[in-house]
């Protein structure tokens, strides 16, 4: 059973880094089996994704010199983009960083922009909690 935790949070760790990956459809499957306990099967999500979302907000805050690469989870048009809703939203919008295609570039710009970490750690969690919570409580509703 931990490791079925353990591919969770790799999911949604991978999910929310560099490559184009969903952890919901795992969370769904696992949540559906009595073997798993839902509020672990939302912490281990929800840190996973969390983490992930840490790691590109250091790649925008220290290794922006790499947004060239085709590994950097981030392409120019998306930083472009995701720098565009910045600045017209301000930090409230990394609420929005569940949000696929949108999210994991709001948090590369959100290091970009040096937002400060705590501030971009309390926004990026309470909207990927909250994310993965509705998932569980629709799928406990059915």
């Amino acid at each position: 059973m931990a490791e079925g935790y353990a591919a969770l949070f790799v999911s949604a760790f991978l999910a929310a880094t560099i490559l184009p990956f969903s952890s919901e459809a795992l969370l769904l499957a696992m949540a559906t089996s009595a073997k798993f306990d839902a509020l672990s099967l939302l912490l281990w999500a929800s840190v996973g994704n969390i983490l992930g979302s840490v790691v590109n907000w250091t790649l925008g805050r220290f290794c922006l010199k790499w947004r060239d690469r085709r590994w950097f989870p981030a392409k120019p048009a998306q930083l472009e983009a995701a720098s565009g809703w910045f600045n017209r939203y301000g930090v409230w919008v990394l609420l929005l960083a569940w949000v696929p295609i949108i999210g994991d570039p709001l948090t590369v710009v959100a290091g970009l922009l040096r937002v400060r970490f705590w501030l971009f750690l309390m926004l990026v969690a309470v909207g990927k909690v909250a994310r993965y919570a509705v998932l569980l409580q629709i799928l406990e509703a059915v």
